[in-house]
């Protein structure tokens, strides 16, 4: 039996592009201060895909403007707040994990 793709495609998206703020914090969390087009780079190496930049920038500005991030000398940090929402968000992705694995009887963590 083939897993249907479109369900999978559609759960990539929502995980990746659909919270791509989740991205930026993580990145900008382990990297220390950097440059906007630096944070694409790593989401791609780190995290393996390729968020468009006009979508970047929307986000990076939003987290800017909410607190989350801030820029000193052109480049880009994570401020407490930032980091605060960082661990909240991770959080409530590991625990709907948790749950839905629990309840379909998966062990999510043997994936691969």
């Amino acid at each position: 039996m083939t897993v249907p793709s479109k369900p999978i495609a559609r759960l990539k998206r929502k995980l990746t592009v659909e919270v791509l703020w989740i991205y930026v914090l993580a990145a900008l969390a382990s990297e220390g201060p950097t440059y906007a087009y630096n944070v694409r780079k790593i989401i791609v190496d780190r995290f393996g895909f390729k968020p468009s930049t006009v979508t970047l920038y929307t986000v990076i500005y939003r987290l800017e403007r909410e607190g989350l991030i801030a820029k000193e000398h052109g480049e880009y940090y994570i401020t407490a707040d930032g980091l605060q929402v960082l661990k909240q968000g991770l959080c409530m992705i590991s625990s709907m994990v948790a749950k839905v694995s629990k309840v379909a009887g998966i062990d999510a963590t043997a994936c691969g």
